[in-house]
């Protein structure tokens, strides 16, 4: 038997028909979706430091459980001392059973250890029905180990969803278990 992940059968068994049943949907194929999930990273003081951006694959990596890849500057900017073809943060795109995983591990693991956490912002849509997190610090994941992390940075997580509007996104992300700040049940 090939494995399912926990969400996408939740997803599949009890938001579909939540979601047919509040938009008045005629067919399950009109239920939005979640895509990909994007992580990115900005690595800013990388101009001075190289291996910065080294560890900060290497932990996206580990985040993700996919290999991360390098971004590369497309211009040059002199005040920051960036020139054009520099590795200056890291990103990782997130699919299928990796991206139902993701979200498991980020809703019920990693967010409640975010010091004074009562919700992420519902405010955050893009009016296309995306969805995008800030994250502060990475130590929030498990699987960073916070002995071996010499400095701390956020990173950006976006869910990327067919949902026509902000509110089908919304109602998905919250029937996947998202803890929205002004959650109306």
């Amino acid at each position: 038997m090939s494995y399912e992940p926990r969400l996408k059968k939740l997803y599949l068994e009890e938001v579909v028909p939540k979601l047919m049943e509040e938009f008045q949907y005629k067919s399950s194929m009109e239920v939005p979706q979640l895509v990909k999930i994007c992580l990115n990273q900005g690595v800013g003081d990388a101009t001075q430091d190289k291996k910065l951006v080294d560890n900060a694959v290497n932990e996206m990596s580990m985040i993700a459980g996919q290999k991360a890849q390098a971004t590369i500057a497309k211009k040059s900017v002199s005040n920051f001392k960036l020139r054009e073809g520099m590795p200056i943060g890291s990103k990782v795109t997130l699919r299928k059973a990796k991206m139902w995983d993701f979200l498991d591990r980020l809703v019920a693991v990693a967010l409640p250890r975010v010091r004074d956490f009562r919700g992420v912002n519902d405010k955050s849509f893009d009016g296309r029905g995306n969805y995008t997190l800030g994250v502060k610090e990475q130590i929030i994941f498990p699987e960073i180990d916070i002995d071996k992390v010499n400095r701390i940075s956020g990173m950006d997580i976006n869910f990327v969803t067919t949902a026509k509007t902000d509110a089908e996104a919304l109602a998905l992300l919250k029937y996947l278990g998202m803890p929205f700040k002004n959650q109306r049940n």
